[in-house]
């Protein structure tokens, strides 16, 4: 499967920047050793920058996708594990506001009744959960990119990115979130419900006793609801803001900025699109919340109860908690990607073709 997928990426606008040199005929002199050389079209730094780069794997092949797929472990895993006592925090304002009015309120509420152990309650599922989401998150959103863009065509794919990027992104959630939604249940029962248990190991045999594997699962419909919108604008506004940073504001190519500059780049541009993600997806999160605490509940029913003010309490502490969270996650995938010589694609440019349909060319 993922040689047939790899054939396709060689050819797609996404594709590394030196094959994607060779395949344009971009890169100098012609690819076959015995061609005459062609007339260089791009500027010699960049030309220069794509032979001098010596990557690890091919673009969209096997190993590519599964290094992403780590990427994603990493950065899922260990930024939302270091958030959990915002998390617990957002999460009980959320269930209980008249108890937890605010964030500072909030900590210091949960710091009076369980103590500076208790702002770690929920790190096991946490942990695990959005290791597993992260492994599907990134790691299908490379492979769906390429399926997606290899429909579409070049031409159609640099116009219609946007819509690919949402549509890529909200695939590959939809797998991430089943892999998320049984230690995201009891995550938030471990976090809301004084006494219910205080490890992973108390809450699932206990919830699977309760209520069988419904309790892991019931919350995966609004848990689509929350995550889904907050990924496609996770990548879809990432992935533009990044197009804009270097086009209006880095003072320079991308090609001729250093490691370090890329990554601050991608670090302001995840947090851009952090602040948006919390806002799109907050209502559904407070629906997951209340939902998981409370046994025979539906999504309507909370959604009813909770009402328009309801639903958007604790959205300061999201704001903080996403922007942040966000931000890392991009700067942690990407330098995985730069510590294993993978790929990065520059933002995508026009193809030529279009340009001369245009008359942009002569």
């Amino acid at each position: 499967m993922f040689s047939s997928v790899a054939h396709l990426a060689r050819a797609n606008p996404f594709n590394a920047p030196h094959l994607q040199l060779v395949y344009d005929g971009l890169a100098g002199p012609s690819s076959s050793p015995t061609g005459p050389p062609g007339p260089p079209r791009r500027s010699r730094n960049l030309a220069a920058a794509a032979v001098e780069e010596q990557y690890s794997c091919e673009y969209g092949s096997g190993r590519f996708f599964l290094l992403c797929g780590f990427g994603g472990i990493i950065s899922c895993g260990t930024t939302h594990t270091a958030l959990v006592p915002l998390d617990l925090v957002k999460c009980r304002m959320q269930v209980d506001p008249q108890k937890y009015k605010g964030i500072f309120n909030g900590f210091s509420v949960t710091l009076k009744e369980d103590g500076v152990r208790g702002l770690a309650k929920g790190w096991a599922p946490t942990f695990i959960g959005y290791s597993m989401q992260g492994l599907c998150k990134f790691g299908f959103y490379e492979v769906f990119k390429i399926f997606y863009s290899n429909m579409l065509g070049e031409e159609n794919t640099y116009l219609w990115r946007t819509s690919l990027y949402l549509a890529a992104s909200a695939s590959a959630e939809f797998f991430a979130d089943i892999a998320l939604a049984p230690m995201e249940a009891a995550k938030v029962r471990i976090q809301t419900q004084p006494g219910y248990a205080n490890t992973l190991r108390d809450a699932a045999p206990k919830m699977y006793k309760e209520e069988g594997l419904n309790a892991f699962y019931k919350g995966v419909a609004p848990l689509w609801m929350r995550q889904i919108p907050y990924t496609m604008m996770k990548f879809a506004c990432f992935e533009r803001t990044v197009e804009a940073l270097y086009k209006f504001v880095v003072p320079k190519p991308r090609s001729e900025c250093s490691k370090a500059e890329q990554l601050v780049v991608t670090f302001v541009a995840g947090y851009i699109a952090g602040v948006f993600c919390a806002i799109v997806s907050h209502p559904a999160d407070s629906v997951v919340s209340v939902l998981n605490k409370e046994k025979g509940s539906t999504a309507s029913q909370v959604l009813k109860r909770l009402g328009f003010t309801g639903v958007w309490k604790g959205l300061f502490a999201r704001i903080i908690m996403i922007g942040t969270l966000t931000a890392l996650q991009w700067f942690i995938y990407d330098s995985v990607k730069v510590y294993f010589r993978l790929p990065r694609p520059p933002p995508p440019e026009m193809p030529e073709s279009l340009k001369k349909k245009l008359g942009l060319t002569q």
